[in-house]
């Protein structure tokens, strides 16, 4: 199957099923002398590991990360750096009585369309079970930026159902915001706004009861990054970063900067004004504003990258629907999987994971254009 990697310079290969013995990852371009161990990959693997709170699936996946290669005396030897993941707490069982019927909002249908025949327990390649391994290469990209130019990759929850949080400066939310609440409590929904967070967990609590589930909205902002990555035409870092969020299960929409606010405007009112203060032998330019999400002609500004991703809600539901069969018959369906009630709370490292990936791969393309760090 073709579209298993993803990257130029910093480039991933994935592998992997949802009910398989595991998934893996094979990261190439990461540079030598980068510190890593298998405790910075569970950083944030636990964030997107099932399990972690009554909002979300209760599969129970330690998810522990194995590097097989790559890796020596805790630094990346610059070799390719293979991970994988073990699935531990499969239950193939529970799909055996749909492995005929389309499951709606799922990819059953497009798989028979395009293979002839799937894995149907728990959506086989489909499954966001594969993102384990994403999230683990984002955890490498993470640590490349950082120490490479002091990049930072943040997201949060902003939307869940019709409940809405108010972030005022997205470039100042902190990863303890988003992970703890002010009372130093695990915050579940991942949502800077306490008040709002504890609005949200209700709403989720509540679709669980009912047998149903509920979308929303996430936010990703790269803080600390270089002007001048990204191509003009094709490579644009803006449809990359589009086409890494998209690459991952459920997303319906992706937006940077004022995104679709741009529509009511005027160009006087969408124009950022660009502002230059003294630093060094060269001025520091800014803008005034970031209604263009850090990115201008597809390379970035320097200004802090701002994107929003859609999330439906979850498609296996525990309520019957109606459906058919491989076979085009009439009947009715009800998943017994356990599935997330929202995935917004554990799509946020997922999301950081890739739009990190991309700054990685965007640096690292320019650097072997002859770009320098300003």
């Amino acid at each position: 199957m073709a579209g298993n990697s993803f990257g130029q310079a910093f480039r991933i290969t994935t592998a992997g099923e949802s009910h398989g013995p595991g998934n893996v990852v094979i990261i190439d371009g990461v540079p030598p002398g980068l510190p890593l161990t298998v405790d910075d990959l569970m950083v944030d693997l636990n964030r997107r590991r099932p399990g972690q709170s009554s909002i979300v699936t209760q599969r129970d996946e330690s998810d522990t990360p194995e590097i097989l290669s790559g890796v020596f005396e805790g630094r990346t030897t610059g070799t390719s750096l293979a991970i994988l993941i073990r699935n531990q707490d499969q239950r193939s069982k529970d799909y055996s009585d749909i492995k005929d019927k389309y499951r709606p909002g799922h990819a059953d249908y497009s798989f028979d369309a395009k293979y002839g025949f799937r894995d149907y327990r728990g959506g086989g390649r489909s499954s966001a079970r594969e993102t384990t391994v994403r999230v683990a290469a984002g955890v490498v990209a993470k640590r490349l930026i950082a120490e490479a130019f002091g990049g930072r990759v943040v997201g949060y929850v902003t939307q869940v159902g019709s409940i809405r949080a108010t972030i005022s400066d997205p470039a100042a939310v902190t990863l303890e915001q988003v992970e703890k609440l002010p009372n130093g409590e695990p915050n579940i929904v991942r949502c800077p706004d306490a008040t709002v967070a504890a609005r949200m967990v209700e709403l989720i609590e509540s679709m669980r009861k009912q047998g149903d589930s509920i979308g929303g909205v996430g936010e990703i902002v790269a803080t600390g990054i270089p002007a001048g990555l990204g191509e003009p035409v094709f490579d644009k870092i803006k449809a990359d970063l589009a086409k890494a969020l998209f690459s991952l299960p459920a997303v319906l929409g992706v937006e940077y900067g004022i995104g679709f606010g741009c529509a009511t405007l005027r160009g006087s009112e969408n124009n950022d004004v660009f502002t230059a203060t003294a630093s060094g032998d060269k001025p520091r330019i800014s803008t005034t504003s970031n209604r263009h999400g850090g990115m201008l002609g597809g390379i970035t500004s320097g200004m802090p990258i701002v994107l929003r991703a859609a999330v439906k809600p979850t498609s296996s539901l525990p309520m019957e629907q109606s459906t058919v069969t491989s076979s085009g018959e009439p009947t009715t369906i009800r998943t017994k999987g356990r599935h997330d009630p929202c995935l917004l709370p554990r799509f946020v490292p997922m999301a950081e994971a890739m739009v990190a990936i991309v700054i990685a791969d965007h640096w690292l393309r320019w650097l072997s254009q002859g770009g320098r760090l300003k």
